[in-house]
């Protein structure tokens, strides 16, 4: 079984939704990605679970965040983008960046393809 299959101790969090057999279940696949990276960071010692609650909840209750957690995994991702910079891992532009280039990737690949960064027009 390889470091990506060994199930980590926190899919059994309380309150995370399940599937019928019992799996973490998310409402997009980069909700599941964004889940597992910070999960996968954490479980190396980048941050300790405290660090990530905090920043979580600093961004969870930001003024202008949605009443009804539809922005939740927005917050996610903001959380780990701070901690990321924070840490010295990665600088602000470079994720803006990033994320702007997936989202071009996103809007080039047609319907049913994986979405990746080559499908970018601009890369």
């Amino acid at each position: 079984m390889s470091a990506c299959e060994t199930p980590s101790a926190l899919v059994q969090s309380p309150g995370l939704p399940k599937s019928p057999e019992g799996d973490p279940v998310f409402p997009e696949p980069w909700t599941a990605e964004a889940f597992a990276m910070t999960v996968h960071l954490h479980e190396r010692g980048l941050f300790s679970w405290g660090e990530w609650a905090e920043a979580l909840s600093c961004e969870v209750h930001k003024p202008g965040r949605a009443d009804d957690g539809s922005d939740y995994f927005d917050c996610w991702v903001a959380a780990l983008s701070g901690l990321l910079v924070g840490k010295g891992v990665a600088d602000g532009e470079t994720i803006l960046a990033l994320q702007a280039s997936w989202q071009r990737a996103a809007e080039a690949t047609p319907h049913g393809q994986p979405i990746e960064l080559a499908n970018d027009p601009l890369r």
